[in-house]
């Protein structure tokens, strides 16, 4: 009978398939290579908040990274990390650092809130940073999105910027999910906070 396979000893946990696809993508945008680390969709926030304990103490663990959508409430959010993450004695400070958290605990601990570690927003919100400037499809796709009238839109205000992320996808040569449109070029990976990003996962899983 096979043994079931050891732990990655590096894992980031992640919210959903589309935070593991951009993810993916970015990392291998910028260094032409697989990431070092396991990537591990938890399928939704509670899920990923109950598993951390789980994964933190995990055989042979060296490096935990956690991505969490910042939603409405960043404050919020981060508490919820902290009181997770004082079950195994990993002490995160009060506020998050803009450029993310890494504690160096055993195993060393990460958190990233997107988009920009105290915005409110979501993936989506830190995928719109990489649109190229000047592009010409998306203040289109906002004038597409106010043509709607409002009885007819089923998004909720607050998802706008969401939608019009999806109005500008469709418009591209194969509409697909965000990490293919990275793999692409059409969303780029140079700017300063897709940068930000990368220079977190790259400390913590060093």
């Amino acid at each position: 009978m096979a043994r079931p396979a050891a732990p990655s000893p590096h894992v980031l946990l992640v919210e959903g398939q589309n935070d593991a696809h951009v993810v993916w993508h970015i990392w291998r945008q910028c260094h032409a290579e697989e990431p070092p680390f396991c990537i591990s969709d938890k399928s939704g926030v509670d899920n990923l908040l109950a598993g951390i304990v789980t994964e933190i103490k995990a055989p042979g663990r060296q490096a935990v990274g956690i991505l969490l959508d910042a939603n409405t409430d960043p404050a919020g959010r981060w508490d919820a990390a902290k009181e997770e993450l004082a079950q195994v004695n990993v002490r995160l400070p009060e506020r998050l650092p803009p450029s993310g958290a890494i504690i160096d605990s055993r195993p060393r601990v990460g958190v990233w809130l997107m988009p920009d570690n105290h915005s409110p927003g979501e993936l989506e919100n830190f995928v719109v940073k990489m649109i190229p400037a000047g592009d010409l499809v998306w203040p289109l796709s906002e004038r597409y999105l106010a043509g709607i009238p409002p009885e007819a839109r089923k998004f909720r205000e607050k998802k706008k910027l969401r939608a019009q992320l999806y109005a500008w996808l469709a418009a591209q040569a194969d509409p697909r999910l965000m990490g293919a449109v990275i793999r692409a070029g059409d969303l780029e990976v140079d700017g300063a906070l897709c940068q930000a990003f990368v220079a977190w996962l790259k400390r913590l899983f060093a």
